[in-house]
């Protein structure tokens, strides 16, 4: 069984690129307001039916703290894992195996801009554009087929000011 639904998460809200205190990157956490901003946006999915049950996430912090959170909130406490294929400049090929190997409807992915609006384009059969993800956004993508090898439907994308958070 391959998922039928991928959803595409940005990172919320994190300290500013190139800030002298996190000389690395992939260490740069979540800010306070987006911690709470984000929390807000996920409680507002979930009264939508938004419910992964398995997350993906880049090992950088900021992503996983963004997953972590999905995680805390979503019904069944759905298992977070961290996958190189999700950090800065993805590698889909291996993003869309893991993703066959998951033994249920509903999967998550959660990185970085502009990847994740690739990811989401490619998803929709179209490897040459791109869409715009806002900090914290998340879009929900429908499948009917395998990952990777169907073409799917956007079902939503929410932004946190779309959903008045």
């Amino acid at each position: 069984m391959s998922p039928t639904t991928i959803y595409v998460i940005r990172h919320a809200w994190a300290g500013h690129f190139g800030d002298p205190g996190w000389s690395d990157d992939s260490q740069r956490p979540l800010t306070e307001d987006g911690r709470r901003r984000f929390t807000q946006v996920v409680k507002q999915l979930i009264k939508r039916g938004f419910a992964p049950e398995i997350i993906a996430s880049s090992p950088y912090v900021r992503c996983r703290q963004t997953a972590d959170i999905v995680a805390k909130h979503v019904a069944g406490s759905p298992q977070v894992v961290e996958i190189a294929a999700l950090k800065p400049h993805s590698d889909m090929v291996s993003l869309f195996e893991w993703t066959r190997l998951q033994e249920c409807d509903e999967v998550a992915w959660v990185g970085h801009a502009p990847d994740v609006g690739y990811l989401t384009a490619t998803l929709l059969g179209d490897c040459g554009s791109a869409i715009r993800f806002a900090k914290g956004a998340c879009a929900a993508v429908r499948l009917d087929g395998t990952v990777g090898d169907a073409v799917g439907q956007l079902h939503w994308l929410a932004t946190a000011k779309l959903l008045g958070c």
